[in-house]
């Protein structure tokens, strides 16, 4: 399932979806530079698609030993994302400083799949990320 904008009925209950959000962080948060051979905006679309992964995924996901949502953990790494904007240029960068570990506790991110296996996010969105790579022309 993909998750999409919904514009809701008036007087209905406003529920934000993620993707409008990932367009608006993403925009500008990167040098528009070189980076290994891959240019920011292409770095850019690697980052969104790894972000709308988490968005999109039926998983379960676990910082400080509370479990998430998709959606939530989606707007957590977005949040990283702003606050490390400097430091992020690549991808990896991304994962390595958003979406490994809790800046609180030390304690890596976990996903854990609906039949409750569990494994590092880190690891998941890195394979998430090899895949995709390879998918391209």
């Amino acid at each position: 399932m993909h998750r999409t904008v919904e514009y809701a009925s008036p007087g209905a209950p406003f529920r934000p979806s993620v993707r409008p959000w990932l367009s608006l962080i993403l925009l500008g948060l990167l040098p528009v530079t070189t980076v290994l051979g891959v240019t920011a905006d292409e770095q850019r679309v690697d980052i969104q698609y790894l972000l709308e992964s988490v968005a999109n995924s039926n998983l379960t996901f676990i910082r400080n030993a509370k479990e998430h949502t998709a959606d939530e953990a989606a707007q957590h790494f977005m949040k990283k994302y702003a606050h490390f904007e400097d430091e992020i240029t690549t991808a990896e960068d991304f994962i390595r400083l958003a979406a490994t570990k809790s800046l609180i506790s030390g304690e890596p991110y976990l996903v854990q799949t609906q039949e409750g296996e569990e494994m590092r996010c880190d690891e998941w969105l890195r394979q998430i990320l090899e895949d995709y790579r390879k998918s391209k022309p």
